[in-house]
């Protein structure tokens, strides 16, 4: 919930002496902070509504009395306007998205991050305490220090930090979970704890007694967590964009993992319609970001490359349709946030119309010139197309100038009419006015496509009724579902499902400071992006190698950044680590278990609702990495032709003309 972050032993002025877990500081008031705040205090305020509209319904069923039922009704009638004005402040935080964009983020359409479901406090040290005497026979008060390290953990989890370090302690306490389960948790014990999480689109409390709701509602504010990393991100950079795209594709697949395993949650947020609304929302989101790191050095104004861009533009556009599709089916469209469809509508449109705008552009400022291969423009242009006008070739519109015109502008009235639909749509939701940067972006790409239509404007203009046919979408690199190591532990790595190597030794030196390769990973930690030229691949590392020992040190249990220590101070003479590398090309995801499913009754227990006063997988440290030479001549034929930008809210960037213009007011022509 919050940024800022306390070491480990570090004390707070505000906590009078209290010590807080690294990555969690409740007292730190960002903007997500007080988010999180009102959230929580919405959804008090839902319970206390239900209680009442429980107690006026039951008194309706209970009296015969005339004069009490109108006297009823008329309460219930003020309880039910009070519930749906808190469920639209609800439905306001959801789309405040604002708060989660990048505090760099001033050109880039914003991007909706899920918030973290808010839960109630849990007593473990009773309950716990008793349950070891008279099941393990031992003094549970000798346990009091690490109960209250658990007690501590769970509290922590409440406000972690919108950064790795929040992933990682969200992840310690979902492993520690199956262990608690099989201490304490048994089908034939109740152990009194319930476990009270909120709905995040209703505020509705759910109840269980088992440790399933637990930590489902961990793995769904972990994929929330990564979807606000994700926003987060600086997309106005490579890495930021990189980092987005992978916090993206882990939120999907976390998401995917809580769908197929927890498969009878009682809480709306998690039911199967709505967790596979979220897995392509999380994809849809991952696709725009590939395609804007595509655009980010700039589109070269090329024949092909205009059409490349043209489909991986229909590409994103076609996810987010089926997005708005999901997001308007029963039931998903009872609870969703109308900001939510109305921003995968926009979006729909826009990188339709950018995909029309593209092609557009490949055909009205490109001929065939005799040093074209006109096979390979043929072959590309008949894959744009599912089908042509009657009478109508691919190599016509190629090789006849005033066909090659009539389609292309064809293309961009379809772009226009996009645009305006994206215009009209926006101005529907009062959530989404308030994103004028949207608005600015949508402005300049109506206003360049309207820029280019009158620099071809003919005098057949009005007669010719052309439409424009549908591009195929098409991408180069499809977002995908990811699983964060750190949830799946070391034991997920070291088991008898996998096929190991035998251990065998490599001795690591530096050169120049450099070891060569980079880490990922938590218990165990992985080689990534090893160095082909350097002294450690020469003497046997791989990509793909866990590190299980460096020197006489056992590191299967280690995090990444305790790995690092170790390997920080190598010396001239290096140091030897033992590698072990998994034999199995395509380890599995964890089988599915149905949960939910025990004696328990799944109901949303009013006992509960007493308030008592309130890298690619896993982490990645990159040790050093040479940039490769081959970089060097791509980068240089890149600066030889002219580049095209995305339209941008605000001009910042520094590229060869002709450029997308910045807002509506200065757009320029092409």
């Amino acid at each position: 919930m919050t940024d800022a972050i306390l070491p480990n032993g570090h004390k707070d002025g505000q906590t009078d002496g209290k010590i807080f877990r690294k990555g969690c500081n409740p007292f730190a008031q960002t903007g997500r902070s007080k988010l999180q705040n009102k959230r929580a205090n919405l959804n008090q305020q839902i319970i206390k509504q239900m209680r009442m509209r429980a107690g006026a319904e039951n008194l309706l069923r209970a009296t015969s009395n005339n004069k009490v039922k109108e006297m009823v009704m008329l309460e219930l009638s003020y309880v039910n306007s009070n519930l749906q004005l808190l469920m639209g402040q609800l439905e306001g935080l959801n789309s405040s998205v604002e708060v989660y964009q990048s505090s760099q983020e001033v050109s880039n359409i914003p991007l909706i991050a899920l918030g973290l479901k808010e839960t109630k406090e849990v007593d473990f040290s009773s309950p716990f305490k008793a349950y070891i005497t008279s099941h393990y026979n031992e003094n549970g008060a000798s346990y009091e220090d690490e109960l209250a390290d658990l007690m501590d953990l769970r509290q922590s989890c409440r406000t972690p930090s919108r950064s790795e370090a929040g992933v990682e302690l969200l992840a310690k306490y979902f492993n520690h979970l199956p262990l608690v389960e099989s201490r304490f948790f048994s089908a034939a014990h109740h152990s009194g704890i319930f476990f009270t999480w909120y709905d995040s689109f209703t505020g509705v409390p759910v109840c269980q007694q088992n440790l399933s709701l637990e930590k489902a509602s961990v793995l769904f504010n972990v994929a929330a967590l990564y979807s606000q990393i994700a926003t987060r991100s600086d997309r106005q950079t490579a890495g930021g964009l990189r980092d987005a795209i992978s916090a993206f594709q882990k939120a999907a697949g976390i998401v995917n993992h809580l769908k197929e395993t927890f498969t009878h949650t009682p809480s709306y947020d998690m039911s199967p319609a709505m967790l596979a609304m979220l897995i392509r929302m999380m994809l849809a989101q991952a696709q725009e970001c590939l395609f804007e790191q595509l655009a980010l050095p700039g589109v070269r104004n090329e024949f092909l490359s205009l059409l490349r861009m043209a489909q991986e533009a229909a590409k994103v556009s076609e996810i987010y349709d089926h997005v708005h599709q999901s997001m308007i089916q029963t039931p998903v469209k009872d609870n969703v946030p109308f900001f939510w469809s109305t921003m995968s509508q926009v979006k729909t449109n826009h990188y339709r119309s950018m995909a029309h705008y593209f092609l557009a552009l490949a055909l009205l400022d490109h001929q065939v010139s005799p040093s074209d291969d006109e096979d390979q423009q043929e072959k590309t242009l008949s894959q744009v197309y599912d089908r042509l006008p009657d009478g109508c070739s691919p190599l016509d519109v190629l090789k006849k100038p005033a066909e090659r015109e009539r389609v292309g502008r064809a293309h961009i009235r379809r772009a226009i009419a996009g645009h305006e639909e994206a215009l009209r749509i926006y101005s529907l939701c009062h959530h989404l006015n308030k994103l004028e940067m949207l608005q600015d972006i949508l402005k300049a790409s109506h206003q360049r496509s309207l820029r280019k239509a009158g620099d071809n404007q003919t005098d057949e203009e009005f007669t010719d009724y052309l439409e424009a046919p549908d591009i195929i979408s098409k991408t180069e690199h499809q977002a995908e579902m990811e699983f964060p190591t750190a949830l799946k532990g070391p034991l997920s790595v070291f088991s008898a499902k996998q096929h190991w190597t035998l251990p065998r030794t490599v001795h690591l030196r530096t050169e120049d400071g450099d070891l060569g390769f980079t880490l990922k990973g938590d218990a165990p930690v992985q080689v990534v992006s090893l160095d082909p030229l350097s002294p450690v691949a020469a003497d046997g590392l791989k990509e793909g190698d866990y590190i299980v020992a460096v020197g006489e040190v056992e590191c299967k249990w280690m995090a990444v950044g305790q790995v690092m220590k170790l390997l920080k101070d190598v010396e001239e003479q290096g140091v030897d680590i033992t590698v072990v590398s998994v034999l199995d090309a395509n380890p599995t995801m964890p089988a599915k278990s149905a949960t939910f499913c025990g004696n328990l009754p799944k109901t949303y227990s009013m006992i509960c609702l007493a308030y008592d006063g309130d890298d690619k997988n896993g982490k990645s440290r990159k040790i050093s990495k040479k940039s490769s030479f081959l970089s060097w001549g791509l980068k240089n034929k890149l600066k030889s032709a002219s580049t095209i930008s995305l339209p941008t809210a605000e001009q910042s960037w520094n590229k060869p003309c002709p450029t997308f213009p910045s807002n509506y007011k200065d757009a320029t022509h092409f």
